[in-house]
């Protein structure tokens, strides 16, 4: 399987390449306040993720590694013909999303990402998000947890407008649960970058639900790592691209006509 096999779409647009990457237990569903308005800046290409939306759920562990999906991104741009792009990677999606950035900056014009406990987990902090993710792919696998009873589930997501509300929870009964095992157990616990976020080399902006408190230590980590780091403060929770959709892709926009 290559990368072109995940299921993403070239929305088209009067702009630069934009990546977006969906966060766990959702799909490309989760740009829907998105999209359209960053047409009018950036050419937007989004993605779903193994075992979520329409893409294929192997069982084989090696395409959960966070290189084959950096490879995977790489095998769009080609197909797309960009020499570089932007990525914008939400939650769980910026662990990937940070981690190509920091391997492949001669492809990257530049980033963006949304509230991550996973990828700014650091020290202790970040010794049990991996092993809470190890645990949770296991349990998984094992049949003895229902999907919709995590409380990542949009079922239980209290800031959602009821639209998108109804669409989430409908893309997240598309995820196959054996793919979502190994994606905690292989991906999620490969998601810490924060021991390398200070080697960022390319264009980088925070766009921070600030209605997520437990985020904020991350987000003043993050500030400290990288001095250049651009931030913009949304009165919005986690999901903060559709909480809080008019500011996001204002700060989107600006981002990225600054730096393409």
């Amino acid at each position: 399987m290559t990368g072109t096999d995940l299921h993403w779409k070239d929305h088209g647009g009067d702009g630069p390449p934009l990546l977006l990457v969906h966060g766990m237990l959702s799909s490309a569903a989760q740009w829907i306040y998105n999209v359209e308005p960053l047409k009018a800046v950036a050419r937007p290409i989004t993605v779903d993720l193994l075992g979520h939306g329409r893409s294929p759920a192997p069982t084989d562990p090696a395409f959960y590694d966070p290189q084959w999906y950096i490879a995977s991104f790489d095998a769009i741009r080609d197909r797309i013909g960009a020499a570089r792009w932007f990525l914008c990677g939400q939650s769980f999606g910026a662990t990937l999303t940070m981690r190509y950035a920091l391997e492949r900056p001669d492809c990257i014009t530049g980033q963006i990402f949304t509230n991550s406990a996973s990828a700014l987990a650091r020290g202790k902090d970040a010794q049990r998000m991996v092993a809470g993710a190890v645990k949770q792919g296991k349990v998984l696998a094992a049949g003895k947890a229902k999907v919709e009873d995590m409380p990542i589930h949009p079922v239980h997501a209290k800031r959602l407008d009821p639209a998108a509300r109804e669409l989430l929870i409908a893309e997240a009964g598309l995820v196959d649960t054996a793919a979502l095992a190994l994606t905690f157990e292989h991906t999620l616990s490969q998601g810490p970058q924060a021991a390398r976020f200070h080697e960022t080399a390319v264009p980088t902006l925070l766009v921070v639900g600030t209605r997520e408190t437990r985020f904020e230590p991350h987000r003043h980590f993050a500030e400290q790592a990288l001095p250049g780091l651009e931030v913009v403060e949304v009165a919005a929770g986690h999901a903060v691209n559709i909480d809080g959709a008019a500011a996001f892709n204002k700060a989107v926009a600006d981002f990225i006509q600054r730096h393409a």
